[in-house]
């Protein structure tokens, strides 16, 4: 259903030029779905849509260029907190532990942040090893990971 309403504000708004929550509610009802605000601004949000100027000071709804890589890196932060199972370091030198056959996705994901005191990574079966500049980065990364996987 929220695909489905999801492709549905796709085309809507490369149809017409919609600069409304409001309005889109109204074409979605149009259509035959029938949903709230919130729902309408949790799908923007999700989207990754933007809006963009069309002249006189109005605006419009669009799809932003970046949203492909952006909906990428949701879906691999997704498979790194579904597949992880433990996370430690020991000096720089980070141990991600991981269900059977799902480090490669887990450190894939990691790559994919694009961690800036990250020197690489290295995957196995169900054990991903990062490989961090110093001590206190591989330990600030732990904390965040842990946090990330609350």
């Amino acid at each position: 259903m929220k695909n489905d309403r999801q492709a549905k504000i796709l085309e809507i708004i490369e149809r017409e030029p919609i600069d409304t929550q409001e309005q889109l509610q109204i074409r979605l009802q149009e259509q035959g779905i029938t949903c709230t605000q919130a729902t309408i601004s949790r799908d923007i949000k999700q989207m990754h849509l933007i809006k963009e100027p069309v002249g006189q000071g109005r605006y419009r709804y669009t799809a932003s260029s970046q949203r492909t890589s952006l909906n990428i890196a949701d879906k691999l932060r997704a498979i790194f907190r579904e597949s992880v199972l433990s996370i430690d370091h020991a000096q720089n030198i980070v141990v991600i532990k991981t269900m059977a056959g799902l480090a490669n996705a887990a450190a894939a994901a990691v790559d994919a942040m694009n961690i800036p005191y990250m020197v690489g990574s290295l995957a196995g079966d169900d054990t991903a090893l990062l490989v961090m500049r110093d001590a206190d980065s591989a330990k600030s990364f732990c904390r965040e990971a842990h946090e990330m996987l609350k």
